[in-house]
């Protein structure tokens, strides 16, 4: 419904701000409660982008929140600046450049010592406000006298003062900032936050600069928590000090998760409950202080019961009452249902669907990838050896030798995800040694894993299209505002992968409700969506029955026409009848190459397998 009515939640929520004004009341909202609601709302778009979309925890955003209020407060209050809105926007663009800067370091780390660092952060801009820069923010005691803002009509002016009339100008800020965000998680730029906070390892390997997106985000949360800052000024009439408090940063947390993580309307709903149950628990109650502990055991109960949020719980009984579920709370899926599943997959057509893929920069033939005297070392452990490795344009070229050859770390060097300890390796005529894996990627060289790579959470169009936008946009865009679906080429790549791997009729599927068969061909299908030039697959058929095997060596027949290929897989029956030339590795040293026959009856690779038994490939 959402797809073919595209502005149905736009529309939706200009309809619920102005009917609040008439609704609220009778619920036992106070204008200022609401008001407070919007801001909160307003703040946690931001957070929820951060977070909800990009996976990012940060305990720092009451740095930004005050900084852009206080920026704002101070031009209002003491630099005589006397227009409103032209501060808050001033004070939201200080707030993104502190948060860009602040990113650069915050995002040098990940995970557990991201957050930690945005810890360290609040609590040194709290140090910073309370003391060094009293003087301009007022200390503890904060900056009194912000004014309300005015709007001139030219025939008219509009004053918002207070209570129900200052709402009109929150709710406004409020529906533009919700109509931005839901442009940006529509955006190519809200597909990739999506896939970073998924499987950044597998968004960097298609080739997206995930470290520039990341810093997007923090940036777009900065902003945003600026802007949000500064109305809270201008709603007090005072810029509180507690702006920059830790436990503001926590608040939101606690919102955000209460209305729902990765919906942009949770923070708006989980602002509503937390005020509203504390106006209810001290004022109707009287618990005085006590309502803390109260509220806490609300929180607790909710993420307990609702581990979605709010609208997250709505969304999981509507697909319940519906018999949908969702991707993000994936099912067990029983052997049972794996079954069905690959016994109604339809077997993968013999036909070859062209798809597009870089062109080489020289001219045609000749070696597109050569590898010299590559080696790679762990401490003493020796994994590869002076591996000399050639792969001429067109040819499909196989790799194969026992567990524990350096199959899979020869791969990672060939791919740049690990720098060789020496070595060279030149791909189309370029030096890549020491490249990273996303540039390479972006060259034309990429690969699938032994280990399925997916966006679980993620529908099957959802993944093959984050890896599309990689070949058509490059390592880093801000396109921001870009309706994807207003993007033919993008489409056309994205079904030409699909129909490919024979995924066409499982496209709005969850990865994480896919059979093992179809998530193999689906890792196949990101690799080959990035246009490769060259393409590497890491043992394809691994753990597929017997039928899947044959229909997978179906699908990499098909894959391989006007393609180059390198394919590691320990089925070397499937191999052999695939590839046209085999480099055997052992001890981390090539071994014998030759064509599939010669390997068949090669006595150091009877040797190497089986102990020098014969007829071991027969």
């Amino acid at each position: 419904m959402l797809k073919a009515r595209p502005f149905l939640i736009e529309a939706i929520t200009a309809v619920g701000l102005l009917l609040a004004p008439f609704i609220l009341p009778h619920l036992g909202f106070a204008p200022n409660t609401v008001n407070r609601i919007l801001v909160w709302g307003l703040f946690g778009i931001g957070f929820d982008i951060l977070f909800g979309f990009t996976g990012l925890l940060s305990f720092g955003q009451s740095a930004f929140y005050g900084t852009g209020g206080f920026f704002a407060a101070y031009l209002l209050t003491r630099a005589g600046f006397p227009y409103v809105i032209p501060a808050l926007l001033l004070g939201m663009v200080v707030a993104a450049v502190v948060g860009y800067l602040v990113g650069l370091i915050a995002l040098r780390r990940t995970g557990i010592y991201f957050a930690m660092i945005t810890v360290a952060i609040a609590e040194v801009f709290y140090f910073v406000e309370f003391n060094p820069l009293a003087d301009w923010t007022g200390g503890e005691n904060g900056l009194p006298g912000v004014p309300t803002p005015t709007l001139n009509l030219g025939f008219t002016t509009l004053n918002f003062d207070t209570g129900w009339s200052l709402y009109q100008f929150l709710a406004v800020c409020y529906f533009i900032g919700i109509v931005l965000a839901l442009r940006i998680v529509r955006s190519p730029v809200g597909a990739i936050f999506r896939a970073i906070r998924e499987n950044p390892l597998r968004a960097t390997a298609i080739g997206h600069n995930i470290h520039g997106y990341k810093l997007a985000a923090f940036v777009i949360a900065a902003a945003y928590a600026g802007f949000a800052g500064g109305c809270l000024g201008v709603m007090q009439a005072f810029m509180p000090p507690d702006a920059f408090m830790f436990e503001t940063s926590g608040q939101l947390i606690m919102q955000s998760a209460i209305g729902g993580i990765g919906t942009l309307f949770g923070p708006l709903l989980g602002a509503a409950v937390w005020l509203f149950l504390q106006d209810f628990l001290q004022a109707a109650l009287g618990l005085g202080a006590a309502w803390k502990l109260v509220l806490g055991l609300v929180f607790v109960l909710l993420v307990c019961f609702l581990r979605r949020g709010i609208i997250g719980g709505i969304e999981d009984l509507y697909h319940y009452l519906t018999g949908k579920r969702t991707a993000s709370e994936p099912e067990e899926s029983s052997p049972q249902l794996v079954d069905e599943v690959k016994v109604h997959t339809p077997r993968v057509p013999a036909r070859v669907v062209q798809m597009p893929h870089r062109q080489p920069e020289g001219g045609k033939g000749g070696p597109i990838l050569q590898a010299s005297g590559l080696t790679r070392r762990f401490g003493g452990l020796v994994a590869n050896n002076n591996i000399d490795f050639t792969v001429e344009q067109g040819a499909l070229h196989g790799i194969i030798g026992p567990n524990g050859a350096g199959k899979s770390t020869f791969f990672k060097m060939l791919t740049c995800e690990l720098p060789p300890s020496s070595g060279k390796i030149v791909f189309e005529g370029r030096d890549i040694t020491g490249m990273t894996v996303t540039n390479v990627c972006q060259l034309g060289l990429t690969k699938s894993y032994q280990v399925n790579q997916l966006f679980n959470r993620l529908t099957v169009r959802e993944n093959v299209t984050v890896a599309a936008l990689a070949a058509l946009r490059g390592r880093f865009k801000l396109d921001l505002f870009r309706n994807m679906r207003k993007m033919p080429e993008l489409n056309a790549l994205v079904e030409q992968t699909l129909e490919l791997v024979n995924l066409t009729g499982r496209v709005d599927t969850p990865v994480s409700d896919l059979a093992y068969g179809e998530k193999r061909r689906l890792e196949i299908g990101l690799a080959l969506a990035s246009s490769p030039r060259l393409l590497l697959l890491d043992e394809p058929l691994a753990g597929m029955s017997p039928r899947e095997r044959v229909e997978t060596v179906a699908l990499l027949k098909s894959i391989s026409a006007g393609r180059t290929m390198v394919v590691i897989d320990h089925d070397m029956d499937s191999l052999f009848e695939l590839v046209s030339k085999v480099t055997v590795l052992q001890e981390g040293q090539v071994l014998v190459e030759g064509t599939p026959d010669e390997i068949k009856s090669n006595e150091k690779v009877q040797e190497a397998y089986l102990g020098g038994m014969r007829g071991v490939f027969e």
